[in-house]
């Protein structure tokens, strides 16, 4: 069996389990580790893998998941690793929802968030059906195709202040407050759906209990998509909703209306740390190694596989 795949099974089976473990894998300080320490790891985990409880055993597991992706992509570049996911995009996704005085940086920063977590949900996609030259086009296509359509429709927002010179307060307060919130949430599920389709055109591998693989799946496919974009969606909405909610409320502090310099402070804070603690959260709200029942897959699999249920995995 595969060594990752056995501490999905054995940490993987409630929420609380798995906030836990992305707490530790998403530790950007696994980024510093080298290629020896992690090959010494898995010889450790070869050996003594079963100590689950030995802290040495424990770190190795760790280093392990950080640093394998077998089956979630054939590679994945360091920029687009679960460590570096936080000191990136953090950035990214602040300067992309503080209300811009021109269209020009708003377009700017969704671009930048927007490609990135392109990047992000294609790196750390499931690949494992076979890809020929021209689906390979095809999806490269729909990346930048998404891309594109992203960064314009992100920037909505502001296009809307600028272009039509909205007067009323409330349209200009929704446009810049509330349209974010539901157009996170929209976008983010757009680009996992759209870049990750290849999962549900072509499937996915599905294995047993014991790790042996059954077959590729497209309705497995369909549903690691369908989790993972709940996932973000759940991501990218509560970063967008929870600092805004916390600003409609300073506002109407007196220290805050004597003080209006310190809104700007407090929503680029309260963005940073909201989305920093929802990576973990959102990525805990289904299991990475996914479950899916014998009848609920195509005719041909149902016939090989000898377990009521199978697993696959996710992805992010």
């Amino acid at each position: 069996m595969d060594l990752n795949l056995q501490y999905w099974q054995s940490n993987d089976k409630s929420f609380l389990s798995r906030l836990r473990l992305w707490f530790h894998i998403l530790d950007p300080k696994s980024i510093l580790s080298s290629e020896a320490e992690i090959q010494n790891a898995r010889i450790l985990l070869q050996n003594d893998g079963n100590q689950h409880k030995n802290d040495k055993v424990a770190d190795a597991w760790l280093l392990s998941l950080v640093s394998n992706t077998k089956e979630t992509t054939f590679f994945t570049l360091e920029m687009f690793s679960y460590s570096v996911l936080l000191p990136i995009s953090a950035p990214l996704v602040v300067a992309s929802l503080i209300p811009h005085k021109g269209v020009k940086p708003a377009l700017f920063w969704q671009f930048l968030l927007q490609t990135y977590f392109a990047g992000f949900n294609h790196a750390n996609r499931n690949a494992t059906a076979t890809l020929d030259n021209k689906t390979s086009l095809k999806q490269s296509l729909l990346i930048t195709g998404t891309v594109a359509y992203s960064t314009c429709a992100g920037a909505l927002p502001q296009i809307i202040v600028q272009r039509f010179k909205l007067i009323s307060a409330v349209t200009e307060t929704f446009s810049r407050s509330v349209l974010p919130i539901p157009l996170s949430v929209c976008l983010a599920a757009f680009s996992v759906m759209v870049v990750r389709s290849e999962e549900a055109d072509n499937g996915i591998r599905v294995f047993d209990s014991n790790g042996n693989a059954v077959g590729v799946s497209k309705k497995a496919g369909s549903k690691a998509v369908k989790e993972t974009t709940i996932s973000r969606a759940t991501l990218f909405g509560t970063t967008a909703a929870v600092p805004s909610l916390l600003l409609v409320l300073l506002k109407r502090a007196k220290f805050v209306q004597r003080n209006p310099m310190f809104i700007a402070p407090v929503r680029h804070i309260s963005t940073a740390i909201v989305f920093g603690l929802m990576i973990p959260v959102s990525f805990s709200l289904f299991p990475q190694l996914g479950k899916i029942k014998r009848e609920d897959l195509e005719g041909e699999l149902q016939s090989l596989a000898s377990d009521g249920e199978l697993f696959y995995h996710r992805g992010l």
